[in-house]
């Protein structure tokens, strides 16, 4: 499937392993795609984001997501639901936090070392993908371009959705973006 990536869509994953040896992680994850995303320039991807006006925000999706990543990997939805069970995720994390030190609930957090200087991509990574290459065929596009994996964030649920609903970005405002108000295929 890599080989019917286009050189954006590309450089989204190899920048996904980046994030995740830059946070520690032994796999890489739908947030690492995600952030790998943002750090784009000059591609569909990027272009969607800076119409629908995250350019100035890009940092307070870090930090979204960053928070998610404290929770554990849970989404706010599932941090609510919790509550409504009357468990205090928050005080949660606190407490282990302040046991433990900061980041101790980090998901696929390990010692940052692997001889083989290999991290595999976890389920929600290749659901990433895998819903890239079908945003591409859907469109008839012989080519996955890093605005299908954008398609693909935004069209899963978990934290990375979630985060950019929060900022207004949508499966539905990235197809109009990218395709017009029809959706009809550009091509």
């Amino acid at each position: 499937m890599f080989e019917r990536f286009t050189k954006d869509a590309r450089a989204v994953v190899k920048g996904a392993v980046g994030q995740a040896e830059g946070t520690g992680a032994r796999h890489v994850g739908a947030e690492h795609l995600l952030l790998s995303v943002l750090d784009r320039e000059g591609s569909r991807a990027s272009f969607a984001l800076t119409a629908l006006g995250l350019d100035g925000r890009r940092e307070s999706v870090r930090a979204a997501l960053g928070e998610a990543r404290r929770r554990a990997g849970l989404t706010q939805a599932e941090t609510d639901a919790l509550a409504g069970l009357g468990i205090d995720v928050p005080a949660i994390v606190a407490r282990v936090e302040e046991a433990h030190g900061a980041g101790a609930l980090s998901a696929g957090r390990g010692d940052g070392v692997r001889r083989s200087g290999h991290r595999p991509f976890d389920r929600e990574a290749k659901d990433v993908l895998v819903g890239a290459l079908r945003a591409a065929t859907a469109r008839r596009d012989r080519r996955i371009g890093d605005e299908h994996v954008l398609l693909a964030l935004t069209a899963r649920p978990g934290v990375p959705a979630e985060v950019l609903a929060d900022h207004g970005v949508t499966y539905a405002s990235v197809t109009r973006v990218l395709y017009g108000n029809d959706g009809a295929a550009a091509g």
